[in-house]
């Protein structure tokens, strides 16, 4: 009986929710945003069984058109994301499409948020379906977006590489091989010069000479590319403390 009873009063907590995401007034958003972390604390259950309609209407928050709302859905995303953790593999895909399209913002305070948030998703979210993902947005970002994503991947290639390595050479393989491919590469900023060889390093650290051998397929500016970058890392490291993998340097 008791569940009966609760299952209209969850039912109207929800319903609550959905029209306060959707009101027309920025204020009353924001206390949809404030209910959904409430929800998320003092219900998980009902927010983890009811995930995908949830988001549905939460995740256009993060690109509302009021900056205020924009602000504070990616500030309570860090704690809903704390929450729920796992729980969020079903949404992956929407919620990183959300945070990655404000890394490209002008507006400091929504960037910065937005980069906290992606560093969070790295840190507790599936970290397999997140490189997924983060892969896909490649070729709809651009700018300070793609640099910032491409760092992710560089990041998450060590732990899901000794667990799924097909998941690695499938996903983040064409992410190198299209930064390399620019023929302008050598000439491009040094922002973007430092992300491609984090990306590198962080795929022949786990990969090795598989590599190389992988590259062999690509076209020959491809290939001459990938060997600058390691052969300049392996030049760095000589008369100083060496900071880069290993597995760079070729055995003496």
């Amino acid at each position: 009986k008791q569940d009966r009873e609760s299952l209209p009063r969850e039912t109207e907590s929800l319903q609550k929710l959905y029209n306060l995401l959707e009101a027309k007034e920025f204020k009353t958003r924001m206390e949809g945003v404030a209910l959904l972390l409430d929800l998320c604390k003092s219900s998980p259950q009902l927010v983890s069984t009811n995930t995908v309609q949830i988001f549905d209407y939460f995740v256009p928050r993060l690109g509302d058109t009021h900056k205020k709302v924009k602000q504070k859905a990616l500030d309570v995303l860090a704690e809903i994301v704390g929450i729920l953790k796992d729980g969020l593999n079903p949404v992956i895909i929407c919620l990183v499409e959300g945070i990655t399209n404000n890394l490209n913002s002008k507006d400091p305070g929504v960037y910065a948020a937005a980069v906290k948030r992606a560093e969070t998703c790295v840190s507790l979210v599936d970290k397999v379906s997140l490189l997924k993902e983060f892969s896909h947005r490649r070729s709809e970002l651009k700018g300070q977006a793609l640099l910032d994503v491409t760092e992710h991947l560089s990041a998450l290639v060590a732990w899901v590489y000794p667990r799924s390595p097909e998941v690695v050479q499938r996903y983040a393989l064409p992410v190198l091989w299209s930064f390399l491919g620019n023929k302008a590469l050598p000439v491009r900023s040094a922002n973007v010069r430092t992300v491609v060889t984090k990306l590198a390093c962080a795929l022949y650290k786990v990969m090795g000479a598989k590599l190389r051998k992988h590259a062999a397929s690509q076209p020959p500016h491809v290939r001459e590319n990938l060997s600058d970058i390691l052969d300049d890392k392996v030049t760095e490291c000589k008369g100083r403390v060496c900071t880069c993998p290993r597995s760079l340097h070729p055995p003496s």
